[in-house]
């Protein structure tokens, strides 16, 4: 596993650049998602704008004027914020506070804030005044939806963080009550279906305003969505952020740490060797110092040893060990059992092999963005494309909710998670997208 930069240059290259560790994987993997949004929105818009779907809209424009004081404030205070954090990360944060926990504190480096501050200030003020002219002129200028992309990155960014806290919080609701601001500001606990859903509706709301058709818009972005989900998953399988899934019966944990295939009875002993880590849950926070340090608090606790799920599965002989069991060696969350003989802040691993989820998702997301990118030629009819997103991305989420652990709701006698209820109502709604686009096309043909 590679929580960060650090330990991606100790690995492949040798050396050991402390400064590093600040950059997560995971994150550094949602970026490119971001990035790679970007390019395949863009390339849509501009294909569909083409095709005489997307028009552009003409705006107002003020050219040659100095730098304002809102847009030097504005700067000053993104700079500073940046600075105080970036800086502080390098020159600042004690050894024992993770990278995440220091960027959500209060804590910073006053100096760095400063000074990038003023960096940002100056360039703005310099720009701003290369342009400027001697009497203001308005001017009247086409902007073309694909133009608009970085305006919608950065809203599906925001929106996406604050719906992916907002749902996750409202999935672990007892935690979020006993602490509110902890929870709100907090590095961790992120749900995918809430920045979702979230940033969709600022994005068709941002749309709305400035001109865009909104079913063309959404058109283009499920191939955007599809290969963002499918890289910011490869950034979880690569730090181990939790997101795994159930047991592998299959398999077992030898002595040596390796993952070896499991004889009958294996994987019960597994666990009763590892009962403390199955077991005791929350209440070894409470222990002295000292006591049961081989195990690291989890989430995953169980009343009885009965109840940890599992399923076994072994892989076919062409398929590595690892794509079927895996026990997350070195993982961000710092969850497992100690690694013997490390000394380095990961240095934890799952007792016993986990099916690796993450690694599946992206697998299947990337055949999915594939089949988009194949067909999106092809059809013709407006929302039918974001309608097949909608059931590729509920069915796949879905699937993979059988094999992973999340907390479940209480439904009719049912017991689903929220990760299956969503993903159940957007093939649903997919589904129905397709039938009205359809029914809609045919309307206006007639």
């Amino acid at each position: 596993m590679y929580p960060n930069l650090y330990y991606v240059c100790k690995d492949w290259f040798g050396v050991e650049w402390k400064a590093l560790s600040f950059l997560n994987t995971f994150g550094l993997m949602v970026a490119l998602g971001f990035v790679a949004a970007a390019i395949s929105l863009s390339k849509e818009l501009q294909r569909r704008e083409k095709l005489g779907l997307l028009s552009p809209r003409q705006e107002m424009i003020v050219v040659g004027k100095p730098a304002s004081w809102w847009d030097l404030l504005l700067n000053a205070v993104g700079g500073f914020v940046f600075g105080y954090k970036l800086l502080g990360l390098f020159f600042s944060k004690p050894d024992e506070v993770t990278p995440q926990d220091y960027i959500f504190s209060s804590e910073g480096s006053i100096i760095g804030g400063v000074l990038v501050a003023a960096l940002l200030v100056g360039l703005k003020w310099w720009d701003k005044n290369k342009q400027k002219l001697k009497e203001p002129e308005n001017r009247n200028v086409r902007i073309w939806p694909h133009d608009r992309v970085g305006d919608i990155v950065i809203l599906g960014l925001v929106f996406g963080i604050l719906g992916a806290k907002l749902f996750d919080n409202l999935e672990n609701w007892d935690e979020f009550i006993q602490d509110p601001i902890g929870r709100m500001f907090s590095a961790s606990g992120l749900t995918f279906y809430g920045g979702l859903i979230v940033a969709a509706i600022a994005i068709c709301w941002y749309a709305v305003r400035k001109g865009i058709k909104v079913i063309h818009l959404v058109d283009s972005a499920a191939l955007a969505l599809m290969i963002a989900y499918a890289i910011g998953r490869i950034g979880c399988q690569v730090a181990g952020d939790g997101d795994w899934g159930i047991y592998n019966s299959a398999y077992t944990v030898a002595e040596d740490g390796n993952v070896v295939l499991a004889a009958p009875g294996d994987f019960e002993k597994g666990l009763q060797r590892n009962a403390s880590y199955f077991l005791l849950g929350s209440v070894r926070e409470k222990m002295p110092s000292g006591v049961d340090s081989t195990f690291q608090v989890t989430d995953r606790v169980y009343s009885s040893l009965d109840r940890v799920p599992h399923r076994s599965f072994k892989a076919p002989s062409f398929l590595p060990t690892w794509m079927v069991a895996y026990t997350y060696p070195r993982n961000v969350n710092k969850d497992g059992v100690r690694i013997p003989d490390c000394e380095d802040e990961h240095c934890r691993a799952l007792p016993m092999p986990v099916f690796p989820t993450p690694f599946y998702e992206t697998v299947v997301c990337t055949i999915l963005f594939l089949v988009l990118w194949l067909i999106r030629k092809r059809i013709k009819t407006p929302g039918v494309i974001f309608g097949i997103y909608l059931i590729f991305n509920g069915l796949e989420r879905f699937i993979v909710e059988l094999i992973r652990v999340n907390n479940t709701y209480s439904i009719l006698g049912f017991q689903p998670t929220q990760a299956e209820i969503i993903s159940l109502c957007l093939a649903l709604s997919g589904i129905g997208l397709i039938v009205y686009s359809k029914i809609r096309a045919s309307r206006e043909a007639a």
